[in-house]
């Protein structure tokens, strides 16, 4: 389950101690919560809850809310062919915060709505409906680990309220799903482990994300040139096709990412200068691809940086100390690169507890290297990323300034 699934139990839970209640506790149902306020109205269900404290039946705003939930769950269990672990047995009669999977909270005049649908590892088959666009309440919405398949609906964009899509580990295909970009408060969207294809739009990196889980599709083509100035704190695109360079602009709108992971794709090129302006970055994996070059001296103000990930590619030069020193550095690995040698401090590595493969390069008297004859020519000797050291230490509060073009020395960069 998503961070923010579980945020919303703790939250109903604080509720529950610090509001008169009174509460009853039924063995596979879950908690009925009956709210104190003098009227006696109104209940919370959750965990797949049951009602078991024989709330008067709701009426006004929250009955319609209810009865378009009944209609598109109904609709939904409909276009499920098959159940073999018995998830949807409780999704009968109206009374849809009892079934299995569905949440259900209360509004500020304590009647009841759907607020989150978990129905991870369900192993269900079949397909998405239109009518789910009635749950407008929804925050949450997770479908990990089933057998759906087909697209998501267009009409997603009328989830208004919804702030988690995690529809991974299914088989899903297609293009993109666009109508993903138009859900106006989603912040986590994980469509890993599917079998979507194509491009991916430069519009998913502007919109106001927190989490882009991509990995292991078949999406393909360029990286747009955007993707590093996403808001998110986690971007993985990992084990796909993308091809071509990584955008030279990567990093010039100081980015808040934390975690980048774009290995096992078909990436070519160098590792741009601007990678050290992720200061905040704690992993970046780009192992697996055809990159080439020598590291930038930017990556020495990478200074939150705990994994670094740079095996399988065709990099060249001397692995800096610049790198190897990086303060929060727990685990570095090089390996199958053309890397010619390292300097005293990535030789401290073996005592600092880092960890640190560099097999199978280039480096004279270690062991675990390249066959002579791989090392006589080296890939990528004619780029324009080659190392040339500065005479002058890398500054690294000055680093935004020194390499974006679009910014002068007395000007300030934009938020």
């Amino acid at each position: 389950m998503g961070f923010c699934f579980w945020f919303f139990l703790v939250f109903i839970l604080w509720q529950m101690m610090n509001v008169p209640t009174q509460v009853a506790i039924a063995v596979g149902g879950g908690v009925g919560i009956n709210i104190g306020n003098g009227g006696g109205g109104g209940g919370v269900w959750f965990g797949g809850g049951i009602n078991i404290n024989n709330n008067p039946t709701p009426s006004g705003p929250s009955v319609s809310k209810l009865n378009n939930a009944y209609t598109a769950l109904q609709a939904w269990k409909s276009a499920i062919t098959d159940d073999p672990l018995g998830v949807l047995k409780t999704w009968n009669g109206s009374d849809v915060c009892s079934y299995k999977g569905v949440f259900c909270s209360v509004d500020s005049s304590n009647e009841p709505f759907v607020v989150a649908i978990d129905l991870n590892h369900g192993n269900l088959q079949g397909t998405l409906v239109k009518e789910l666009s009635f749950l407008t309440d929804i925050t949450i919405f997770h479908l990990n680990s089933n057998r759906f398949s087909g697209t998501v609906p267009d009409t997603f964009n009328d989830l208004t309220s919804l702030q988690e899509l995690d529809l991974s580990g299914n088989y899903f295909s297609g293009s993109f799903p666009m109508v993903t970009l138009y859900i106006p408060n989603l912040v986590y969207l994980d469509l890993r482990f599917n079998n979507f294809s194509g491009t991916i739009p430069e519009d998913l990196f502007y919109r106001r994300l927190d989490a882009i889980f991509l990995n292991n599709n078949q999406f393909e083509g360029e990286l747009p040139s955007n993707f590093g100035n996403s808001p998110a704190s986690v971007i993985n695109l990992a084990n796909n096709k993308f091809n071509g360079n990584i955008p030279a602009s990567f990093g010039f709108m100081r980015s808040k990412l934390k975690e980048i992971l774009l290995l096992n794709n078909q990436l070519t090129g160098c590792i741009p200068q601007g990678v050290g302006l992720f200061s905040e970055m704690q992993v970046f994996d780009v192992s697996h691809n055809s990159l080439m070059g020598h590291l930038p001296d930017t990556m020495s103000c990478m200074s939150d940086i705990e994994v670094l990930n740079l095996a399988h590619n065709e990099l060249s030069g001397v692995l800096p100390d610049i790198v190897c020193s990086l303060r929060s550095l727990m685990n570095l690995t090089v390996a199958y690169n053309f890397f010619s040698g390292f300097g005293q401090e990535c030789s401290k590595s073996f005592y600092r507890d880092v960890g640190f493969d560099f097999s199978l390069n280039c480096i004279p008297g270690r062991d675990m290297q390249r066959p002579q004859p791989q090392c006589n020519v080296i890939p990528g000797s004619g780029l324009s990323c080659l190392r040339i050291p500065s005479p002058q230490p890398l500054v690294c509060g000055a680093l935004f300034e020194n390499l974006n073009p679009n910014v002068t020395p007395s000007s300030s960069p934009s938020p």
